[in-house]
């Protein structure tokens, strides 16, 4: 009875992240294979479903330091989505396991606390989950649910400070104002421990890239959690509790689970872990940025090959690409840091010699030795980072 009352859960869940359906807000447009939208506030973004909103940002955006707020990815679980909030009678609450609860407004937040601003990435646990082989279902991202910003706001540890946190606690749970759209749909509720929630790098933002965040990426409110998966960083954030016991919610108990003590996550699809444990900091990896797949490049003419770096904030430390199928590797040019959660950008000189197809290779390694792999594969299709490849054309 227990294991049917969880597959209904999970498919139920299923369904609210992956239904399509028409909303009144998002102009759509077809180009090849893909669904272009418009959604309020946004430019074009890659549909992957409209209820909930989940949107990928197009490669060509990331030849920037700091991804613009209107092409910035989206990811909702919940189809539950207010259409605006008011900031005259919305408050963040902080409850549970503390002295004194708290309803603070965002100008409280602005007002009552120092300001304080990261250079992070965001990161969803399935990003380019479409590359995974064996092919994995959920949402089949490519590339693009990522995105680097400056965030500005309210260390997390201060407000639990003024909330009057007992010496007790242990966790710490998030929730936001996204809903549930069936009964039997698990609400989004995620936990820190209380150690993490307190370490004075995770906070609560009200800014992003000195804007207020748009409404799809968490208005008015966003919990950062540098260095970690974007499934903790809970958009719309309007409740916090403090708990005496570990935090048994289903997105942290029944979801977002890798197998425990394996590098990148990775288990073989003929013998799957049994021991899992809630995922967690972001491993290492890189991508190219430019050319992108399949582009024509000139025969004889250097080429300026770019991309990106990032892991979860030990720090890039080299990247190495291939022209020869990963028999030798040379070294690209990292361009300075921009923060230890920020991605790290590299440029390497590529000249093809004559006409016809060329692949690339790519891989990172940070401070802790930590690299990729040629192959990585788990069932949830969480934390790829196996060798990226690029093919492409010269004339």
């Amino acid at each position: 009875m227990k294991c049917i009352l969880i597959f209904v859960l999970i498919f139920a869940v299923f369904l609210s992240c992956n239904t399509p359906s028409t909303s009144p807000d998002v102009n759509t447009e077809d180009t090849s294979a893909n669904r272009w939208v418009k959604p309020t506030g946004k430019d074009s973004l890659l549909l992957l479903t409209d209820r909930p909103p989940n949107l990928e940002t197009p490669l060509k955006y990331f030849r920037l330091d700091y991804t613009p707020n209107n092409v910035f990815f989206v990811r909702w679980h919940l189809a539950g989505l207010p259409d605006s909030v008011s900031l005259d009678t919305f408050r963040l609450r902080i409850k549970g396991n503390v002295n004194k609860e708290l309803a603070l407004s965002v100008n409280d937040l602005k007002t009552k606390f120092e300001p304080v601003t990261i250079t992070a990435v965001c990161q969803c646990s399935g990003n380019s989950r479409s590359f995974f082989d064996p092919r994995v279902p959920g949402g089949q991202w490519k590339n693009g649910a990522l995105g680097n910003a400056k965030w500005t706001g309210v260390k997390l540890k201060d407000i639990l400070t003024y909330a009057g946190v007992k010496g007790d606690s242990k966790e710490v749970s998030f929730n936001g104002l996204d809903k549930p759209p069936l009964q039997t749909t698990p609400d989004f509720v995620k936990s820190l421990s209380y150690d993490h929630a307190n370490d004075g790098e995770v906070m609560v933002a009200y800014e992003m890239n000195g804007e207020p965040l748009p409404l799809l990426n968490g208005y008015p409110l966003k919990l950062v959690v540098p260095g970690w998966f974007a499934t903790y960083w809970v958009g719309m954030l309007s409740d916090i509790e403090v708990h005496t016991k570990p935090f048994e919610g289903f997105w942290m108990k029944k979801a977002y689970l890798v197998p425990k003590g394996e590098p990148n996550g990775a288990e073989h699809p003929d013998s799957l872990a049994k021991d899992l444990v809630p995922i967690s900091v972001m491993n290492v990896r890189s991508l190219f940025v430019a050319p992108e797949p399949n582009e024509v490049v000139k025969a004889g003419v250097p080429t300026d090959v770019q991309g990106l770096a990032l892991d979860g904030g030990f720090g890039i430390t080299k990247v190495e690409l291939s022209a020869d199928s990963g028999k030798t590797w040379q070294p690209a040019k990292l361009d300075p840091e921009l923060g230890k959660y920020s991605w790290r950008r590299w440029h390497y000189t590529f000249t093809p010699p004559e006409k016809g197809a060329y692949v690339l290779l790519v891989k990172a390694t940070n401070a802790k030795g930590q690299t990729q792999p040629a192959h990585q594969w788990n069932r949830s299709g969480y934390m790829h980072n196996e060798v990226e490849t690029l093919p492409f054309k010269a004339e």
